[in-house]
């Protein structure tokens, strides 16, 4: 079944739902909590809860330590429980604690290596939930639910006045204009910091041209990131030549989004739908120079595979093949 033909089923009641919001709301989280299993004590068939898997996440995303306090702001949770659960996790042998690496009078929390790899093993799981809810849908109709899904977080976000940062970007597909965007972005950012020039820009060109040219929705992609009309930046991926592979093309991130995390967050996307495309892994293509956007793939979990001298953009550069195994 379709989404359109859901819709068309349940148009009447949504109908006079949008005229109560608050009924509208509270009947979508009844729907949702129930679909995640959010309710469910023992959360995707793992010893933990949902709130429990929130915490270690958090945990996971902080490899210097976390505070306590910070746990609490970042999930929500009341105080008295959050420390039930780390409790619990220190007891597993999954978190330790001690004194903050950068300030000794305060506490913080890490993943020992038994709770990294718990981590690893649920975020999998979790993964694969996710992958299976979602794979009946088009590829047009998960187009359809990841940008509903954007906009109910960019407007709730809003509505409680939390203030501008990578959560309120939405990340969606292209769409007429974008393409263009993309390759004037490159020409213009990359002839201003690097001295690059119109060589580059015609090689964006080329690569934004195939992409639209023989674009397969299930297996490639791009996403555009944006906040409040303004685009940010971007990412494609492609199929690659081999069987199995996939290419990562055409970061970019704005000067004025750089330092949010946006680019560590694009390339996640990216890998993750890579992943549930079906492929074995993922390659980039850069140049040695890129010091930053390096630091992203190597946090991802890339690894330079080859390197050579490539003067064919500016005189000194040194191309960089970097590999995913996924």
């Amino acid at each position: 079944m379709t989404l359109s033909t859901m819709w068309k089923m349940v148009a009447p009641e949504a109908a006079m739902l949008t005229k109560d919001p608050i009924a509208a709301v509270r009947r979508f989280n009844r729907f949702y909590t129930r679909r995640i299993g959010a309710l469910d004590e023992a959360h995707l068939g793992s010893p933990y809860g949902l709130a429990e898997m929130r915490v270690l996440y958090e945990v996971a995303q902080t490899p210097d330590g976390i505070s306590p306090k910070a746990l609490a702001a970042n999930t929500g949770l009341d105080a008295g429980y959050l420390s039930r659960i780390l409790k619990r996790f220190e007891t597993e042998g999954l978190t330790v604690r001690a004194a903050s690496r950068h300030d000794g009078r305060s506490v913080s929390v890490w993943l020992s290596s038994d709770g990294i790899h718990a981590y690893n093993e649920m975020r999998q799981v979790a993964e694969g939930a996710v992958a299976e809810m979602i794979a009946p849908l088009t590829g047009v109709e998960r187009v359809r639910l990841t940008e509903a899904m954007g906009q109910i977080e960019t407007l709730l976000a809003a509505a409680a006045g939390e203030s501008a940062a990578p959560s309120d970007l939405v990340l969606r597909p292209h769409r007429p204009g974008d393409i263009g965007w993309v390759v004037h972005r490159h020409g213009v950012l990359y002839a201003r910091e690097f001295g690059w020039d119109e060589r580059f820009e015609a090689l964006v060109a080329r690569i934004a041209a195939d992409f639209v040219d023989n674009l397969d929705p299930a297996r490639e992609r791009c996403w555009i990131a944006e906040r409040d009309g303004d685009i940010l930046g971007s990412i494609f991926l492609v199929q690659g030549e081999a069987v199995g592979q996939a290419k990562l093309r055409l970061l970019l991130i704005e000067p004025a989004a750089r330092g949010l995390g946006l680019g560590k967050r694009l390339v996640s996307e990216c890998v993750e739908f890579a992943r549930s495309a079906g492929y074995s892994e993922v390659i980039l293509w850069t140049q040695s120079m890129l010091i930053a956007a390096r630091a992203i793939y190597a946090g991802a979990g890339f690894e330079l595979v080859e390197s050579h001298p490539d003067e064919s953009l500016a005189p000194g550069l040194v191309s960089e093949t970097w590999r995913l195994a996924l």
